[in-house]
């Protein structure tokens, strides 16, 4: 089954403001939470169209992570949390961009973060780490791992210039079947850069500050 890999910016401490928050939720979260809850319901509907059970409803789990807990023994529970957290991520950041439908997009990124890697790009600048980070590390719960996905991944802002630079120097003497990837991957760093940086100069209240992957399929 293809997977497609989108992407969208938000600030990684605001995401987690609502993770175990509760009745503490500031009017202006209050207000978000209500577009969220929205964007749960339609996801769940996509789910129940499809036929796919999780066992755990996704309305049902974003109320588990506001209490701060994803606790559900259900088979697939992994799945509804996942997809819960990324509803609070897209109302938070900005509008999803598609980057491309891949069949397995973790083996066609482990080969080329590879190819990468042979023609000198640095570790800390690989894609697969990124892109299959999971989601942040600084959840004060326990997050369960949905194996068959979605799958949610990160890549800080403050590093997409020197990677997508590093793309560029590299892109004519990666093999021809990984350019394209690697441009597509560039002109993304380079975009998501500069909004950040005239953004973090120009905007008081601006607090974006990653890059968030989605894998859906």
């Amino acid at each position: 089954m293809s997977r497609i890999i989108s992407c969208n910016t938000a600030g990684k401490a605001k995401v987690l403001s609502y993770l175990g928050a509760g009745e503490t939720l500031t009017p202006e979260q209050h207000r978000v939470l209500g577009m969220v809850r929205e964007r749960a319901e339609a996801a769940q509907e996509d789910l129940d169209a499809q036929g796919v059970d999780w066992g755990l409803r996704i309305p049902e789990a974003l109320d588990h992570l506001l209490e701060g807990r994803a606790d559900s023994t259900a088979g697939y529970a992994a799945g509804a949390y996942t997809r819960a957290l990324q509803c609070v991520i897209d109302l938070n950041g900005s509008d999803p961009y598609d980057l491309g439908v891949y069949s397995k997009p973790a083996t066609f990124l482990l080969a080329l973060d590879e190819e990468l890697r042979r023609v000198g790009v640095s570790e800390d600048l690989l894609l697969y780490p990124h892109v299959f980070s999971g989601p942040p590390a600084e959840i004060p719960f326990l997050f369960p791992h949905a194996v068959d996905g979605p799958h949610i991944g990160m890549f800080p802002l403050a590093r997409a210039k020197p990677a997508a630079d590093a793309y560029r120097a590299v892109s004519g003497s990666v093999s021809p079947e990984f350019r394209d990837e690697v441009d597509r991957f560039a002109s993304l760093l380079e975009s998501e850069h500069g909004e950040w940086e005239y953004a973090t100069k120009a905007l008081d209240w601006y607090d974006q500050d990653t890059i968030f992957f989605s894998i859906t399929g």
